[in-house]
């Protein structure tokens, strides 16, 4: 393994946030070696209680954190947050403006009392028009055209994730660490606001420049006009699906040669590649022929040293069986309650190696008492700051 990869030792982050936006930033500072401190109410993060495809939010995206209690409707949880914030160079949050005014660390009040402290602010929109607005990962697909993209005419469709949540959290994660350069020269710290719309902007400007340079929307991503030869899904010799490529002249002539339709190389109408991209409602239906008459399993070693793109269709359970997912730290294992789950880390190696990443799953409140006692805190203090006392009452 890397030795002890953890750019971010000693950096202390307070995490206040729910669902997969702020939390996976959090979630990445923390795989960096930042002590992340993760704030939910008295019954702990909502995002834990929820099932089907949200149950997985919060263990995933949680791993390697500490957690705190605070009631932050009191004035004693108030005051504790403040204590806990004086010793945090990063404080994450993507609550609504006037609920964080209501705590005590609006905008004015964090950047009054703590001018060191670098603010992430994790929200739908950036300032402007829509910054008031209620937004969802689903939403914003909606607005920016991905959606309109992804699904067919007339059936817009969203991502098969929560890709802009994850890839929003990434930002923010990322413009902290500029911050945290930035600060380590001038000593000051700086309010970030990170947008999940923007973000979903930043995933459909390819489309939107090819509007800027020939005036004219791009169809679907599944009616699209295609650049490439061969860019499709077929069918094996037992009706599995299987997706190939050729998008190079070496490609061309290697796909040929490996189905044995060495007569299209010599073709006249195919010389060029817009002659193959021109032809491709006929040369497909061939290529589809001779896939047909593989299995996948024999296909794909030959695809592979032929240096053709392709890729079986998989679920994401499949991943579990994977002979790259599951090589020798491919996956961490977390704890979580009784059991433990297998998911990925940082997709990066340092030194030739990925970082451990994962990370155990806090318990509501584990950390409370540890973390809170550091700050000053008297047990009395403790059981109103995180609403036990009342609780126990």
């Amino acid at each position: 393994m890397p030795d002890q990869f953890a750019p971010l030792a000693g950096i202390r982050v307070v995490e206040m946030s729910h669902m997969i936006m702020g939390p996976s930033c959090g979630m990445f500072l923390a795989n960096l070696g930042a002590e992340v401190i993760k704030v939910e109410p008295p019954k702990g993060d909502k995002t834990r209680h929820l099932t089907g495809m949200g149950r997985p939010m919060f263990p995933l995206f949680n791993r390697g954190k500490k957690s705190v209690t605070l009631d932050v409707k009191t004035e004693d949880g108030r005051d504790a947050l403040r204590a806990l914030l004086a010793t945090a160079d990063v404080f994450v949050e993507n609550f609504r403006d006037a609920a964080l005014d209501k705590a005590g660390i609006g905008r004015a009040a964090l950047r009054k009392e703590f001018p060191g402290l670098v603010v992430a602010h994790c929200k739908g929109f950036l300032s402007g028009p829509y910054e008031n607005r209620t937004a969802l990962d689903e939403v914003v697909q909606m607005m920016t055209g991905l959606a309109y993209m992804t699904g067919p005419t007339g059936r817009p469709l969203r991502v098969g994730s929560s890709a802009n949540d994850i890839m929003g959290g990434l930002f923010a994660a990322f413009s902290v660490l500029a911050a945290l350069m930035e600060r380590g020269r001038t000593g000051k710290g700086r309010e970030l606001r990170i947008g999940l719309f923007e973000n979903c902007l930043l995933l459909v400007a390819q489309h939107m420049v090819q509007f800027e340079l020939e005036g004219k929307n791009p169809p679907p991503m599944p009616e699209r006009e295609f650049s490439w030869p061969v860019y499709d899904i077929f069918h094996d010799a037992e009706g599995r699906q299987v997706f190939v490529g050729a998008v190079t002249e070496g490609q061309w002539e290697a796909i040929c040669r490996l189905l044995g339709l060495e007569e299209l190389l010599g073709d006249p109408r195919l010389e060029t590649r817009m002659d193959q991209i021109e032809a491709r409602n006929w040369t497909i239906p061939r290529i589809a022929e001779k896939i047909a008459e593989w299995r996948v399993e024999d296909l794909a070693p030959r695809l592979e040293a032929a240096g053709l793109p392709f890729s079986p269709i998989a679920k994401p359970c499949d991943m579990y069986d994977d002979p790259h997912v599951m090589r020798p730290g491919g996956l961490a294992v977390s704890h979580y309650g009784d059991g433990t789950f297998r998911a990925p880390g940082l997709p990066f190696e340092v030194d030739g190696e990925m970082l451990p990443g994962g990370g155990d799953v806090p318990e509501v409140g584990r950390d409370s008492k540890v973390v809170l006692t550091a700050l000053g805190l008297s047990a009395a203090q403790i059981g109103r700051a995180t609403g036990s006392e009342r609780d126990a009452a």
